[in-house]
C-alpha cells in the first residue's frame, strides 16, 4: 500500500523563520534560476538558511576559541552550538548575505559552522567570508585553519550535529557527495534544506537533466520526501510536503480516487 505526496508553497518571504525547540531555521536568500536572454543562458543564485541554535544570541556572539579537537563528531557537535550556514550563494551575492546575516543580529565572525550541500559556485561562492567556521563541503570537513577530519557520513549513517540536527548524504545532483541538513522539532515539523537535490516546487519536468546521477537523484528525492514536512530547496521557494493514506482497492471496482495511486507503486506527487 502507498500513499500520495501533495507539495504546496510555504508562504512567506524571505527571511522566512520556522522556529523550533532546539534550533531555529531562517531562510535568509531565496535562490532562483531564471533563462536569460536566447540559448540556454540562465541567470541563478542557490538559497542560502541560517540554523540557530535556541541558546544563542547576539550577546553570546564572542565566544572562547574552541578546544582543539581531532574527532569529527566533537569538532561537528561543538561547531554546531552556533550559527550554522547551509549554502553561501555566489559571490556576487556577497552583499546580500552580508545584509541578511545582520538582519537576523549574526556578523560572519559569529557563524561556526557553514554546510555547502555541493560544490557548485553558486552554493558555496562565500566560503571565505567565514575563515572561523568549521566548514562540511560535500563530505569534506575541515576546522579552521584547514585541519581535515574523517567523519563516516554515508546514506545509512547521518551526522548527528544536535538534537533533532542531522546531515544526510543525499547523492545525485553534483555527484555522489551531495549532503543535506534536516532540523527537525520545529513549528513545522522537521525541515530539510536540501540543496539542488530539488530545484524548486515541481522540477520533475526538469531535475535531471541537471543531474549528474539521476538514479541516485531519484532515491535521493524519495528519502527527502518520506522524511520532509517542508523542503528548503536550492532554486525556489521552501515548500510543504502533505502525505496522504490511499484508499484500499475494491475488488472488480477499481480506484474509485483517481488522484490516489493504489497498491505497491511508489508515491506520486500531486499539485
Amino acid at each position: 500500500m502507498s500513499g500520495v505526496v501533495r507539495t504546496e508553497p510555504l508562504r512567506g518571504e524571505p527571511p522566512l523563520r520556522v522556529p523550533g525547540d532546539a534550533f531555529s531555521v531562517v531562510v535568509l536568500l531565496q535562490g532562483y534560476a531564471e533563462p536569460e536572454g536566447v540559448g540556454d543562458a540562465v541567470r541563478a543564485d542557490g538559497s542560502v538558511t541560517l540554523v540557530l541554535p535556541q541558546a544563542w544570541g547576539p550577546a553570546s556572539g564572542h565566544r572562547e576559541p574552541p578546544p582543539e579537537v581531532y574527532e569529527a563528531k566533537t569538532a561537528l557537535e561543538e561547531a554546531a552550538r552556533g550559527p550554522m550556514l547551509v549554502d553561501t550563494a555566489g559571490p556576487w551575492a556577497r552583499e546580500a548575505l552580508l545584509g541578511a546575516l545582520a538582519g537576523q543580529g549574526v556578523a560572519p565572525g559569529d557563524v561556526t559552522l557553514v554546510v555547502g550541500t555541493h560544490g557548485h559556485s553558486d552554493h558555496i561562492g562565500n566560503l571565505g567570508l567565514f575563515p572561523a567556521a568549521a566548514l562540511l563541503v560535500s563530505h569534506d570537513f575541515c576546522l579552521p585553519g584547514g585541519r581535515y577530519l574523517p567523519h563516516g557520513l554515508a546514506e545509512e549513517q547521518p551526522l548527528r550535529l544536535g538534537p533533532g540536527l542531522e546531515v544526510w548524504a543525499t547523492p545525485g545532483h553534483g555527484g555522489q557527495r551531495d549532503v543535506s541538513v534536516v532540523v527537525a522539532g520545529t513549528a513545522l515539523g522537521t525541515v530539510m534544506v536540501v540543496g539542488d537535490v530539488f530545484e524548486r516546487d515541481g522540477d520533475e519536468d526538469s531535475w535531471r537533466a541537471l543531474s549528474e546521477d539521476p538514479v541516485s537523484q531519484e532515491h535521493s528525492r524519495k528519502r527527502v520526501l518520506a522524511t520532509a514536512d517542508v523542503v528548503v530547496p536550492g532554486h525556489g521557494a521552501p515548500f510543504r510536503v502533505i502525505r496522504e493514506a490511499s484508499a484500499p482497492e475494491t475488488e472488480g471496482l477499481g480506484n474509485s480516487r483517481p488522484d490516489l495511486v493504489i497498491g505497491d507503486k511508489e508515491p506520486t506527487v500531486h499539485r
